[in-house]
C-alpha cells in the first residue's frame, strides 16, 4: 500500500496554525501526486496546499476510535499533532494523566481533584497497573511491585517546567510508598518522610511568576525498604537558588520561611527575634508580592515547626534557626554609605545593623569594618583595603547568600540524620524532583546549570527508551534494524569536556584579574566552530547560544563568574566563627571541615586559632594551610558537574520511570488548555522523541486474540481458525497488506508499522459500510412490501367503516329534525311564559313603591306638624322663663343694696360708740384678757409639736423593730437551709449503721472459727491450750476494739439525734416569737386605726361647712358666718361716703378657721389703736402677734404642699426606722448565737434558761411599747382637743394616714410570709419525722441482727441504754408533735383575728371616707 492511497477523498488530515499549532481539515479530492493537495474545513473553507514531495504530506488523523486513548504508544498515526490532540481531549475531560510508553504525562489543573485520597491509593495497590487509568499511583504502583518482584532499584524522576507540577506530583508518589511501603499503623519513620516535604517547601520553594510554589532546588530522595517496607531515607539536594535571598523580581517572593517568620512578629516567642512586617525588609518586598492568594504564612510556620519537631530538632534549635534567618533579613536593611576616595562605611545609628550583630552575638565594631573592607595577600604580607559601594553592597548580599546556604545545608543533613536508617537496607526507590529545561529572555549561570542538568537526563532518558524498545523486540523474537534517535552527546561534550565551558569558566576563575569578557573570549576562540555553539553578530561580546536538545538558547555573560565563585570574604566568615553562639560557630567550621577533607589535629588547632584570633598578621604555617584548603576549594559549576554525574550514576543503577509534567498555560486558570505552551514543553521534556522513538519502529502492537476479534470479518470464513489465532491473523494479514515489511509477527503480539492499523481500520469501516448497505437494501424491500399490504387491508376497512357511518349519520339526521321541532315549540311557549311573568312582577314593584312613596310623604307631613309645635311651645316657654329670671334678679338687687345700707348704717354707729372713752376701756380690757389667753395658747402650742415630734420618733422605733422581725423571718429562712446538713449526717448514720452490720458479720465468723478451733484443740491435743489461749486474747482484743467503735458510732448517733432535738427546739421557739410580734403589731396598727379615726372625726367638728344661698352676696354671706359684734373697722369710707372699702380676700387657712382670722384682725385694729396712744406692754405684744402670723403662714404653705411634706415625712422616718431595725436585728443576732453555743456545748439547763430569758425580755419589750401606744394615743387625743383650730392637724392627719397605709402593706407582706414560713416548717418537719422514723427502725434492726451470744453483758447494756434513749427521743418527738398542733392553733386564731381586724379597719376607713 503506498503513501498516497492513504489521502483520498474524506480523509482527514492537520496543518499548521499559528495561533493552535495545529488545525484539523479534510481532503476534498484523491490525492494525485501533481504537488496539489485539496482540503477544507468548517472555519476556512476550501484550500489548496502546495506538496513538493510524498515526505511533505502533512500528518494524517487517528480514527475516532483511537481519539483519547490512554497510551499515547497505542495511536496508529504517531505524530506531534496526535499527541497534542490526544492529551487536550483528555485534559477535557479532567484525565490529566496520560501515559507515552514509560513516560506519565501529568497536565496540571490548576485545581483540587478529589483523586488522591486513601480509596485511589487501595485501587491501584496490589492491581495490575496497565489495566487501569493513568495515575502518579500507577507509576508509583509499579516501580513498588518491579522493586518487590525483582529486587531491583527503582527510580521515579519527575520534570517539567516552574509551575508544572512537580512538587505536587513528587508528593504524592512519597505519599503512596509511605501508604503502601508502611506497616498495618503508620510507624514514625512514614511520618518523617512525609514530614520533610513542608520543611523543605518552606526553606527552598517560593513564588515566582510561574507558580506559587514553585521549588528553586533540585532533590533527589532516596527511600529505603528492608522487607518491603520502609526502614529510612535520604535526601540530596542541587543547586539552590541563592540569589532570590537577596533579589526577586516583580510579583515574586523570597523563599516562604521568611513571610512565615514576619507573620508571627507579634507573638511574644518572637519578640527577641526584632521581626518587622515582610514589606518592611528589603529582601522580601522587592518583587511586591507578600501574599500568596489563599496561603495563610501564619499557619504554614505551625505545620513548618510541627514538622521539625517529629524530625527530632528541639524548640531551642528551632529558634537558633529563627535566628539566622532574623539576622538575614536584618542585614537586607542595612544601609552603606560611600564617603570620601570611593570608600564606604555604615552608620553607627543603624538600627538594623546593631539587631543583625546582636542577633549573631557578633562584635559591632569589627564586623562594621569588615563590612566595608577587606584583606588581600601579597606573598607573606596581608594588606587591608577598603571596598566601594558596589563592592561593599555585593558583600553584604554575598554573606546573607552565604549564611542561608550553610543553614539550608545544615537542616538537610539534619533530616538525613533522623531518616537514616541504621544497618542495611535490601533495596530503594528514589524520587528525583528536579527543575525542567528553562528559557527566558535573559538567561544567566543558574538557568545553564539546569538546561545542562536536563541534556544529561534527557540523554539518559533517550538510553534507556530505545534499550526499552530493542529489549521489547528481542523478546518477542522479530527482525528488526537499528533505529536512529537524536543524540545529545555533542552538546554535552561542548559543556563538560576538557577545555569544554565550565573547565574555561573555572580556569578564568582562578586568574587574578579574571572577567566575563575574557572568558567569553576564550570559549568563541575554542568552541567558535561548533554546531552547537552560536553567537549573535549584535551581541556578540556579551551572549552566546548553545543549541539544547529542545531548542537554543541565549545567555548572558554577565555574573557568570561571580557566580561559579561563590566566595565570601574571609574576615566576614571569621567574624561569624568569633560568634558567641555555638551554633554559628559549629556551622561554620563543619564547612571547613568538609571543604579541607581533613580531620586531624592540625586541622582541629588551625580551627581554634582561626576562632580566636584577631591579629592580622598570621603565621606562614596557618597563610600555607589556607592556601593549600583555598587551592583544594571546588567552584560552585564544578560542585553542580560531579553532584550531577553522582546523580546520574545512581540513577544508571536503578530502573527509572519517568514523570513529564506539563503547564497548560501561563494564568493559572483551571482547565485550560494552550496548546502552543503544551506543544514547547512536550519538545523540551522528551515526550516527542519517544513518540518519534516509536514511530521510527512498530509503535503499534496487537496481540492475536485481539486483532482476530476486531478485524476477523475482513476474511472468507474458510481462512479462520478459531483453534489457532496466530494463523488465523496470518492468512488476514497475507490477503490484506501485500508488503510484509509493514508487519512482523511475534510471539505473542504483532508488531505494525506507522499507519497500518489506521489502514485496517479503513478497510475495516470499507468493509462495514458495504454491508451495511446491503442490509439497509434488504431491509427497505420487505419494509416496503409490508406496508403495502399494510395499507390494502387498511383502506378496505375504511370503506365499509365510512359506509356504514354515513347510513347512521342520515337515521340521525331525521331523528334529529323531528326532535328540534319539538324543542322549539316547546322553547317558544317557555319563552312567552317567562316574558309575561317578567311583565307581570315589574308591574307589581312599581305598584308596591309608589304606595309606600305616598304613605311616607303622609307620614313625613305630620312628623313636620308636631315638630313645629314642640318648637312653638319651647320658645313660649323660654320667653316666660327669661322674664321671670329678669324679675326675680332685680328683686335680689333690691334685697342686698336695702342690706348694704343697713350694715353701713351699723358700721357708721358703731364707729360712734367707738369714739368714746368708756367704750375704749372696755375694749382694752377684753383685748389685755385675749392677748393672755393666746400667749397661753401658744405656749402650749409649742409643747404638743414637741410631744408630736417625740411620739413621731417612737413611731420611728416601731417601724425599726418591725424591720428587725422581718429580718429575723430572713434569719429563720437561713436556719432552713441548715437542714440540709442534717440531711448529711443521717446518710453518715446510714453508712455507719450498715458498716457495723459488717463488723458484726465478721465478728460473728471470728466467734465460730475459735469455737471451731478449741474443739480441734481438745481433740488433738492438751499442749495446743496456751498456743490458743493467745489466739482467744488476739481475738478479743479485736472484739473490744469493734465494740469500742460500735460505742462510738453509738455515740456519734445520740449527738446527731440531740442535734436534731436541739434543731427542733430552735425552730419551735423561732415560731413563738414570731407570733408574739406579729400579735404585738396587730395591736399596734389597730391603736393607729383608733387613732386616725378619731382625728378624722375631731377635724370633722373643726371645720363647720358655710350654708351657701345663691341668693345671698358675698356681704350677706360674710356677715351670716362671723359674729357682726366682734367685727372692726374695716379702713375709711370711700368718696361717697356710703360703700365701705371691701375686706381683704380670704385664704384656704382662713376659710377653715374664721376664728383664727377674726382673732387676728381685730388684734391687729386693735394695736393700731392702741399704737396712737404709745404702751410699751402692747407694743411687746404686736411683736408676739406678728410672729405668730408668719408661723401661721408657713405652716398653711406646708399644708399646701401636703404630698411633697408627707413624703418628706416618710424618707426621715425611714432612715431613722433602719437605723433602729440594723440593731435589733444586731441584738437578736447576739442571743441567737449565745443560745446556739449552748445548745452545741450540751448544757441543756443554760440553754433553757437563756430561752426563757430572751422569751421574758422580748415579753417586758413588747410591755413596753403597748404601754408607749397608750400614753401616744392619750397625748394625740389631747392635743385634738387643744388645738381645734390649727393647722397642724391636718399635718399630723396626712402623716398618720400615711403610716396607716404603710402599715397596712407591711401587715399583708407579713401575712404572706408567715403563709410561706407555716407552709416550709410543715414540710421540714415532716422530713425530719421520716428521718427519725427511719432511725429508730435502722436501730431496731441493728438490734436485732447483733447475737446475744456473741456480745458480752456490757454491750448488751449499752444496746439497751441505747434503746432507752431512743424511746425518750420518741418520747420528745410526741411532745413536740402537739407543741406544733398548739401553736397551729394559735396561727389559726391570730389569723383569724388578723382578718377580723383587717375588716375593722377597712370598715372604719370607708367611714371616714
Amino acid at each position: 500500500m503506498s503513501v498516497r492511497e492513504l489521502y483520498t477523498k474524506g480523509a482527514r488530515i492537520w496543518l499548521p496554525d499559528q495561533s493552535k499549532v495545529w488545525h484539523a481539515v479534510t481532503v476534498e479530492k484523491n490525492y494525485d501526486g501533481k504537488g496539489k493537495l485539496e482540503v477544507t474545513s468548517a472555519e476556512r473553507g476550501k484550500e489548496i496546499i502546495p506538496i513538493k514531495s510524498d515526505s511533505d504530506l502533512p500528518p494524517l488523523r487517528n480514527p475516532e476510535i483511537l481519539i483519547g486513548q490512554k497510551d499515547l504508544t497505542a495511536l496508529s498515526y504517531l505524530n506531534e499533532p496526535e499527541v497534542l490532540y490526544n492529551l487536550e481531549s483528555r485534559f477535557n475531560k479532567s484525565q490529566i494523566y496520560t501515559k507515552c510508553g514509560i513516560v506519565l504525562v501529568a497536565i496540571n489543573p490548576y485545581e483540587y481533584l478529589s483523586i488522591y485520597g486513601n480509596d485511589t491509593i487501595q485501587l491501584y495497590r496490589d492491581q495490575d497497573v496497565q489495566l487501569l487509568e493513568p495515575h502518579i499511583f500507577s507509576t508509583a504502583e509499579l516501580a513498588y511491585q518491579s522493586m518487590v518482584n525483582f529486587s531491583r532499584n527503582q527510580s521515579i524522576i519527575v520534570s517539567g517546567e516552574s509551575g508544572a507540577g512537580k512538587t505536587v506530583s513528587a508528593k504524592y508518589a512519597m505519599r503512596y510508598f509511605a501508604n503502601v511501603g508502611g506497616l498495618l499503623e503508620e510507624t514514625q519513620i512514614e511520618k518523617k518522610v512525609l514530614a520533610s516535604n513542608p520543611i523543605m517547601e518552606a526553606i527552598g520553594n517560593a513564588k515566582t511568576i510561574r507558580n506559587d510554589n514553585s521549588s528553586r532546588f533540585g532533590k533527589y530522595i532516596e527511600i529505603g525498604f528492608l522487607r518491603n517496607h520502609i526502614c529510612g531515607a535520604s535526601m540530596k539536594t542541587y543547586l539552590l537558588e541563592k540569589s532570590r535571598v537577596i533579589y526577586q523580581a516583580s510579583d515574586e517572593r523570597n523563599y516562604h520561611i521568611f513571610y512565615q517568620l514576619c507573620s508571627q512578629a507579634n507573638q511574644s516567642e518572637m519578640k527577641s527575634l526584632a521581626l518587622l512586617s515582610a514589606d518592611r525588609f528589603r529582601y522580601t518586598s522587592q518583587g511586591n508580592a507578600i501574599t500568596i492568594k489563599g496561603i495563610n504564612d501564619a499557619e504554614q510556620l505551625l505545620e513548618t515547626r510541627e514538622a521539625l519537631t517529629l524530625l527530632g530538632i528541639e524548640n531551642k534549635v528551632q529558634m537558633t534557626i529563627f535566628r539566622l534567618l532574623s539576622a538575614i533579613l536584618h542585614l537586607g536593611n542595612v544601609i552603606i554609605d560611600e564617603g570620601e576616595h570611593e570608600t564606604t562605611f555604615v552608620k553607627e545609628s543603624d538600627k538594623s545593623f546593631s539587631t543583625f550583630c546582636s542577633l549573631l552575638k557578633l562584635d559591632e565594631n569589627r564586623m562594621r569594618t569588615w563590612l566595608c573592607n577587606k584583606r588581600i595577600k601579597t606573598g607573606a604580607e596581608i594588606v587591608n583595603t577598603t571596598l566601594n559601594l558596589n563592592q561593599a553592597l555585593f558583600a553584604r548580599d554575598a554573606l546573607a547568600k552565604h549564611i542561608y546556604a550553610q543553614l539550608f545545608g545544615w537542616i538537610v543533613e539534619e533530616i538525613n540524620k533522623s531518616l537514616e536508617h541504621i544497618g542495611q537496607r535490601q533495596s530503594f526507590i528514589g524520587v528525583l524532583d528536579i527543575y525542567g529545561f528553562e528559557t527566558f529572555e535573559m538567561n544567566s549561570f543558574e538557568q545553564f546549570c539546569i538546561n545542562y542538568a536536563n541534556e544529561k537526563l534527557q540523554q539518559q532518558f533517550c538510553q534507556h527508551v530505545f534499550k526499552l524498545e530493542q529489549e521489547e523486540y528481542m523478546k518477542e523474537q522479530i527482525t528488526w534494524s537499528f533505529i536512529q534517535f537524536y543524540d545529545n552527546q555533542p552538546c554535552i561534550d561542548l559543556i563538560e569536556s576538557k577545555l569544554g565551558i565550565l573547565d574555561l569558566l573555572d580556569e578564568e576563575c582562578k586568574m587574578p584579574k579574571g572577567s566575563d569578557e575574557n572568558w567569553h573570549r576564550k570559549i568563541v576562540t575554542q568552541h567558535g566552530k561548533h554546531p552547537d555553539f552560536l553567537t549573535k553578530k549584535l551581541s556578540a561580546n556579551t551572549t552566546f547560544i548553545i543549541n539544547h536538545f529542545a531548542e537554543k538558547v541565549e545567555y548572558s555573560i554577565d555574573g557568570f563568574l561571580e557566580k561559579n565563585r561563590d566566595t565570601v570574604l574571609e574576615d566576614q566568615l571569621k567574624m561569624l566563627k568569633e560568634s558567641e553562639l555555638d551554633f554559628v560557630v559549629q556551622l561554620f567550621f563543619e564547612e571547613d571541615d568538609i571543604t579541607s577533607g581533613s580531620k586531624t589535629s592540625t586541622s582541629t588547632k588551625s580551627q581554634q586559632a582561626q576562632k580566636s584570633g584577631t591579629s592580622q598578621t598570621t603565621s606562614k604555617g596557618q597563610a600555607q594551610r589556607k592556601k593549600t584548603v583555598a587551592s583544594q576549594r571546588f567552584s560552585l559549576g564544578s560542585q553542580f558537574r560531579e553532584s550531577l554525574t553522582s546523580l546520574m550514576a545512581a540513577l544508571n543503577s536503578t530502573e527509572p520511570h519517568y514523570v513529564r509534567c506539563i503547564k497548560p498555560n501561563d494564568e493559572k486558570a483551571p482547565f485550560t488548555f494552550e496548546p502552543r505552551r503544551a506543544v514547547q514543553q512536550l519538545r523540551a521534556c522528551g515526550v516527542l522523541e519517544t513518540v518519534r522513538i516509536s514511530a521510527a519502529g512498530y509503535p503499534s502492537r496487537w496481540t492475536y486474540h485481539d486483532f482476530f476479534v476486531r478485524y476477523r470479518l475482513l476474511s472468507r470464513s474458510s481462512l479462520i481458525d478459531r483453534t489457532n489465532y496466530r494463523r488465523s491473523c496470518e492468512n488476514i494479514l497475507k490477503n490484506l497488506i501485500s508488503d510484509k515489511d509493514k508487519f512482523q509477527f511475534g510471539n505473542t503480539k504483532i508488531f505494525f508499522r506507522a499507519g497500518q492499523v489506521a489502514y485496517l481500520e479503513k478497510l475495516r469501516s470499507e468493509k462495514l459500510r458495504a454491508a451495511t448497505i446491503k442490509i439497509q437494501t434488504t431491509y427497505r424491500g420487505y419494509y416496503a412490501r409490508k406496508r403495502y399490504l399494510k395499507i390494502r387491508r387498511t383502506t378496505l376497512v375504511l370503506q365499509t367503516l365510512s359506509r356504514r357511518y354515513l347510513a347512521r349519520k342520515h337515521a340521525e339526521n331525521i331523528r334529529r329534525t323531528r326532535s328540534i321541532i319539538l324543542f322549539q315549540s316547546l322553547w317558544r311557549m317557555q319563552l312567552a311564559y317567562h316574558s309575561f311573568q317578567t311583565l307581570r312582577f315589574i308591574i307589581i314593584d312599581i305598584q308596591s313603591h309608589c304606595r309606600g312613596y305616598i304613605v311616607r310623604k303622609n307620614l313625613h307631613q305630620r312628623m313636620i306638624e308636631r315638630s313645629v309645635l314642640t318648637v312653638q311651645s319651647s320658645i313660649r316657654m323660654w320667653i316666660a322663663r327669661r322674664r321671670f329670671l329678669t324679675f326675680q334678679h332685680a328683686i335680689i338687687l333690691l334685697q342686698s343694696h336695702q342690706r348694704r345700707r343697713e350694715a353701713c348704717l351699723e358700721v357708721k354707729q358703731l364707729r360712734v360708740e367707738q369714739r368714746s372713752v368708756e367704750h375704749q376701756r372696755q375694749l382694752n380690757k377684753g383685748l389685755e384678757n385675749k392677748i393672755i389667753s393666746l400667749q397661753h395658747k401658744i405656749d402650749e402650742q409649742k409643747r404638743d409639736n414637741e410631744r408630736l415630734t417625740h411620739k413621731d420618733h417612737e413611731f420611728e422605733n416601731l417601724k425599726k423593730e418591725f424591720e428587725q422581725l422581718k429580718f429575723q423571718h430572713k434569719e429563720l429562712k437561713q436556719n432552713l437551709k441548715n437542714q440540709s446538713n442534717l440531711e448529711e449526717e443521717l446518710q453518715q448514720l446510714r453508712t455507719e449503721n450498715e458498716r457495723l452490720k459488717l463488723d458484726n458479720a465478721t465478728i460473728r465468723s471470728d466467734l465460730i472459727q475459735t469455737k471451731q478451733l478449741k474443739d480441734e484443740i481438745i481433740t488433738k491435743n492438751n499442749e495446743l491450750i496456751i498456743k490458743l489461749q493467745n489466739e482467744l486474747e488476739i481475738k478479743t482484743k479485736e472484739i473490744t476494739k469493734l465494740e469500742e467503735q460500735l460505742v462510738g458510732d453509738l455515740s456519734t448517733q445520740d449527738l446527731s439525734l440531740t442535734r436534731v432535738k436541739q434543731l427542733e427546739e430552735e425552730l419551735n421557739t423561732e415560731r413563738q416569737q414570731r407570733q408574739r410580734l406579729v400579735i404585738e403589731m396587730h395591736r399596734l396598727e389597730q391603736k393607729c386605726e383608733n387613732l386616725q379615726s378619731e382625728l378624722q372625726n375631731g377635724n370633722i367638728n373643726i371645720i363647720k361647712p358655710v350654708p351657701s344661698d345663691s341668693n345671698m352676696t358675698w356681704d350677706s354671706k360674710f356677715m351670716d358666718a362671723f359674729d357682726l359684734d366682734d367685727l372692726p373697722d374695716q379702713g375709711p369710707l370711700t368718696n361717697d361716703g356710703l360703700t365701705p372699702r371691701r375686706p381683704p380676700p380670704l385664704h384656704s387657712s382662713t376659710v377653715n378657721n374664721p376664728q383664727r382670722y377674726l382673732s387676728t384682725t381685730q388684734a391687729n385694729d386693735t394695736l393700731e389703736d392702741i399704737g396712737e396712744t404709745g404702751g410699751g406692754l402692747l407694743l411687746r405684744l404686736q411683736r408676739r402677734l406678728k410672729q405668730l402670723e408668719q408661723d401661721n403662714k408657713i405652716m398653711n404653705e406646708e399644708l399646701e404642699k401636703g404630698i411633697t411634706n408627707s413624703s418628706k415625712l416618710g424618707t426621715i422616718k425611714k432612715n431613722s426606722s433602719w437605723h433602729l431595725d440594723e440593731l435589733e436585728t444586731e441584738r437578736l443576732k447576739n442571743d441567737l448565737k449565745a443560745l446556739r453555743e449552748q445548745i452545741l456545748k450540751g448544757d441543756e439547763q443554760a440553754a433553757k434558761e437563756q430561752l426563757l430569758a430572751q422569751f421574758d425580755a422580748l415579753n417586758a419589750e413588747l410591755e413596753h411599747r403597748r404601754r408607749e401606744q397608750i400614753e401616744m394615743k392619750s397625748k394625740l387625743q389631747e392635743r385634738v382637743m387643744q388645738h381645734e383650730n390649727e393647722t397642724d392637724d391636718v399635718i399630723a392627719a396626712d402623716a398618720i394616714e400615711q403610716a396607716y397605709q404603710s402599715q397596712k402593706q407591711i401587715n399583708k407582706m407579713l401575712e404572706l410570709e408567715l403563709e410561706q414560713c407555716r407552709t416550709s416548717y410543715q414540710r421540714e418537719y415532716d422530713r425530719t419525722q421520716e428521718r427519725l422514723v427511719q432511725l429508730e427502725t435502722e436501730n431496731v434492726e441493728l438490734y436485732k441482727s447483733i447475737d446475744e451470744n456473741t456480745i458480752d453483758d456490757s454491750m448488751k447494756q449499752q444496746i439497751t441504754s441505747v434503746i432507752h434513749e431512743n424511746l425518750e427521743l420518741h418520747q420528745q418527738i410526741e411532745n413536740n408533735q402537739a407543741e406544733i398542733r398548739k401553736l397551729r392553733r394559735v396561727i389559726k386564731l391570730v389569723n383569724k383575728s388578723f382578718s377580723a381586724g383587717y375588716f375593722i379597719i377597712n370598715k372604719k376607713k370607708f367611714s371616714v371616707e
